[in-house]
């Protein structure tokens, strides 16, 4: 029955065969030479190479990956994507990805696990000009060194580079120049990366992600001229800065986690958002007052710093179209010191007048200044009809307890519903 099956399948064109066999796993493919004389060959010829060195043992995957480059003859590659770790040995990144350059590939895909190799693996020169027809370049635990031929990716639109190394600043910068038509950027930086100050310069750009923990030294920057962006999400907890060189008037969604000490410009150059995440561990200082969000639907705001409620407050005054807010302590508490004073706003905030209609609070405490807090919310949003509460407590007496002094909150909107969710459930009318 099986061997009526295969045979079914030669009777099948070679172009369709190919392209069958394109959607296999590449070492599967290959195996498929010793099916007949009809299948011989036929797996020289697909579009798509996918090797991972954990399907073998015993220096196997070497062989396995020099032969079948050697014999493949495809004169265009789809992808191209090469995952190594402890097996890899002595790989040499040169003999693997020339080939696939040299064959047009469209997305080229790199990826080092740096937690079972301690090998530095250093990518090809030939790279940086013989990729005139690659889309997507994902890049990660690798080495790119300088050169100084012009870089040229005329075609890219995906770039990823994950804890990479780099000769220095500038070469990023002159990597990105090089990608008139990137769109989507997604950078992991590392210690050691030997880039202190990321500057993304790309007038194409849609969509970029940063993320720099704590690991990295101090005091990274990160310089943005991308007049065309439209969602942006940032992870830095180095103290470090961010400099924002032309108008962002186009983002739609923000995503900050920063410990930035005057994130203030990058906020004010995001005036056209949609939807806004925020961790900020200083607040808003005067300069902050005036700039509004007349878009923004959409507010989620991490409580772990003592920060948040001002600014919260302010960003309620800055955004009179807001519908859906969300508080959450996503990082666990990093102080204990207590909130500031606060003091309720002489005047009610325009959205929660006219536009709040949900409000989540999770990890909610019960601490004086969050009462003070949901009350003013629950008491003076007018079209409000949920408020949902998730108790960071598992204490069924204290979150029963807490439940019963919100539900005799005074509610301005008739239609409102109090819901709690955890270790007690319960919608008050």
């Amino acid at each position: 029955m099986w061997l009526d099956r295969i045979d079914r399948l030669s009777d099948l064109p070679d172009a369709l065969l190919v392209k069958i066999l394109s959607l296999l796993p590449t070492k599967q493919v290959v195996s498929t030479m010793l099916l007949s004389k009809r299948w011989q060959f036929l797996w020289m010829f697909v579009s798509r190479l996918e090797y991972s060195d954990d399907i073998f043992q015993d220096g196997r995957f070497l062989r396995f990956l020099y032969s079948s480059l050697l014999l493949h003859q495809a004169k265009v590659l789809e992808c191209f994507s090469l995952k190594l770790g402890r097996n890899s040995g002595d790989i040499d990144l040169g003999v693997c990805v020339t080939p696939a350059v040299n064959r047009c590939v469209r997305e080229l895909i790199v990826e080092i696990d740096a937690s079972s190799t301690e090998t530095h693996f250093i990518l090809p020169r030939s790279l940086y000009t013989g990729c005139r027809m690659l889309v997507t370049l994902k890049l990660q635990n690798a080495v790119l060194v300088d050169a100084s031929e012009m870089f040229s990716f005329p075609s890219l639109k995906t770039l990823s580079l994950i804890s990479m190394k780099y000769p220095g600043d500038g070469f990023i910068r002159k990597l990105l120049s090089s990608c008139p038509v990137l769109e989507d950027l997604f950078v992991v930086k590392c210690r050691g990366d030997n880039v202190a100050r990321l500057v993304v310069r790309v007038p194409s750009l849609k969509y970029l992600t940063v993320r720099t923990t704590s690991e990295v030294e101090y005091h990274q920057g990160l310089v943005l001229d991308v007049p065309s962006l439209e969602f942006l999400d940032i992870v830095d907890y180095t103290d470090g800065f961010c400099i924002v060189e032309n108008s962002m008037s186009k983002v739609v969604e923000a995503h900050l986690d920063v410990t930035y000490s005057h994130p203030q410009q990058l906020l004010a150059s995001l005036t056209s958002l949609v939807q806004l995440s925020l961790c900020l561990t200083t607040s808003m200082d005067t300069h902050f007052d005036g700039t509004t969000f007349s878009q923004l639907e959409q507010l989620k705001v991490c409580t772990c710093e003592t920060e948040w409620l001002d600014l919260l407050m302010r960003l309620l005054k800055a955004a009179p179209k807001l519908r859906f807010i969300v508080l959450e302590l996503s990082h666990g508490i990093r102080t204990e010191d207590p909130l500031r004073d606060w003091n309720q706003p002489s005047r009610v905030p325009e959205c929660l007048l006219s536009s709040l209609e949900y409000f989540d609070w999770k990890q909610y405490g019960g601490r004086e200044e969050e009462k003070q807090v949901a009350r003013y919310i629950l008491g003076n949003s007018g079209r409000l009809g949920l408020a949902t509460f998730y108790p960071k407590s598992t204490n069924l007496v204290k979150n029963l307890q807490m439940l019963t002094e919100l539900s005799m909150s005074p509610r301005r909107s008739s239609i409102c519903q109090l819901e709690f969710c955890g270790n007690y459930n319960h919608v008050s009318k």
